[in-house]
């Protein structure tokens, strides 16, 4: 299915839906991240093993503050983090509770996103949270950049496409660890 505006992927992916939507490299895949059946779902498209997790995208900071760990977040970092975002900047934080287990695999954080990319972030305002946010390829493979490459890699698999352009970078953006600093993805 190609969707016609936001709303029809945000109600995709509020009926346990996997969509594809632009990001500000490539495409990416998504779903809503407190529905492990939908996550199932979206690894097995990827082809890709669960346990290496997956991060989180948003359209404020309002959106993910609920799965960190403020308490474990040293002042300067969050001030960092923030000071970054809306933007293409992927930051691993100490993880809340309320982040789901299928969320993070085998990792002890979170990786999270406000990003600044307007067709990524209405999706999340559409929707009414966080998503869930992997490039979309079979695992191993390069990711798509458009909806057409979408629908040629996945033909009827997914819920939804948000045929939209992708950002400007020419590679998916950089995740750093917010409390050492140290870049996890370049």
């Amino acid at each position: 299915m190609i969707a016609s505006d936001l709303h029809d992927a945000a109600a995709a992916l509020r009926r346990g839906g996997v969509v594809a939507y632009p990001t500000e490299s490539v495409y990416g895949l998504g779903c809503d991240p407190h529905d492990e059946a939908a996550l199932r779902r979206l690894f097995a498209h990827k082809r890709r093993p669960p346990q290496q997790g997956v991060l989180l995208i948003a359209a404020d900071f309002a959106q993910i503050e609920r799965y960190i760990a403020f308490d474990a977040v040293p002042a300067e970092a969050l001030e960092r983090v923030r000071a970054s975002w809306p933007g293409p900047h992927t930051w691993i934080l100490p993880r809340s509770p309320q982040v789901p287990a299928w969320i993070a695999g085998s990792h002890a954080g979170i990786a999270l996103r406000v990003t600044a990319h307007a067709p990524a972030a209405a999706l999340c305002v559409a929707f009414g949270g966080a998503l869930v946010s992997t490039s979309a390829n079979r695992h191993g493979e390069p990711p798509a950049r458009t909806a057409a490459e979408i629908r040629a890699l996945f033909g009827d698999e997914l819920d939804a496409i948000v045929d939209a352009p992708v950002g400007g970078l020419e590679r998916p953006t950089v995740i750093r660890d917010a409390i050492s600093g140290e870049l996890v993805r370049h």
